[in-house]
């Protein structure tokens, strides 16, 4: 009697289960259309357009699309573009690593307060962004007249770009580990402790190994944003060419000439930095990937 009431609970399980998967599984020209579509936006809104990028570089030749990029202001561009990147990143680095350990470790009054602070960058504009420093540090602006009576400039100058460049890229980092470093919990931490650790052993020895890929991902994106800035570096920088503009604004003023050609070779040294961002990016994702799956095997 109970192997017959078994008997029959299976088969109806089964027959439950065939239904599901029945109901779930679409015909075979629903997926080529689904598919196909996806194929063909990814073919039309970034193949595309990425590769008509490289034809109109090198439409002229090999020769014009290295004098374009060997051009002194061209040159002076990816300069400013790396030095930019080189001092607004590790500054956010340690901005991000410090406020992620402040937040997921710590209590303290106005914490909400800065994990909002963080997001804010996200949801304002960069050009905003730009106009705030121009209103604070500019000429005109509250401290302009200081700055002005000392000799220092701030906006239209290297300084002011890298105040805007570090506004709009400092939550990558910070946003990277602090989901990241809440998931670990604060277990690993108190037991080092209990043994006798400090807080700085603490955080070398058992905060930083578990966090190091998610530190790197969020430099890699950090960085990827402070390269390609636009809108909050063209309100600071004033445009000058040889001295404050970066290689987005100088391919703007390129194009804007109709200098096509040198337009897109500047741009197309833009998209090479973009890929290899991208190839970094997607290896420090399946670096993560196998040490956690590492992790949960042993």
């Amino acid at each position: 009697m109970a192997g017959g009431i078994a008997t029959a609970l299976t088969a109806k399980s089964v027959r439950g289960q065939q239904k599901i998967s029945g109901a779930t599984q679409e015909s075979p020209w629903v997926r080529r259309v689904i598919i196909g579509t996806g194929l063909l936006y990814f073919a039309l809104f970034l193949l595309l357009p990425l590769a008509s990028v490289f034809v109109e570089a090198f439409r002229k030749g090999f020769d014009a699309y290295l004098a374009a990029l060997v051009d002194p202001d061209a040159l002076s561009a990816i300069k400013l573009t790396l030095i930019v990147a080189i001092v607004s990143v590790p500054m956010n680095l340690v901005f991000g690593v410090a406020a992620a350990w402040a937040i997921t470790k710590f209590q303290f009054p106005g914490k909400r307060f800065l994990i909002t602070m963080i997001d804010l960058p996200f949801s304002v504009s960069p050009v905003i962004a730009g106009l705030i420093f121009v209103l604070v540090f500019g000429a005109q602006g509250w401290f302009g007249s200081w700055f002005v009576d000392n000799n220092v400039k701030i906006i239209f100058a290297v300084p002011g770009i890298l105040l805007a460049t570090i506004f709009v890229t400092f939550p990558f980092v910070a946003r990277e580990l602090i989901p990241l470093m809440e998931a670990q919990g604060k277990e690993e931490e108190e037991a080092a402790i209990v043994l006798g650790a400090r807080g700085w052993q603490v955080f070398r020895f058992v905060t930083m190994p578990n966090i190091l890929w998610g530190v790197i991902y969020g430099v890699v994106l950090c960085n990827a944003r402070a390269m390609g800035e636009f809108g909050a570096v063209s309100v600071v920088s004033g445009h000058i060419r040889g001295e404050t503009n970066s290689m987005p604004l100088h391919v703007e003023i390129l194009y804007n000439e109709y200098n096509f050609a040198a337009a897109f070779a500047v741009a197309s040294l833009l998209a090479i930095l973009a890929l290899l961002t991208l190839l970094i990016k997607t290896f420090v994702e399946w670096k993560a990937n196998k040490v956690n799956l590492e992790l949960k095997e042993d």
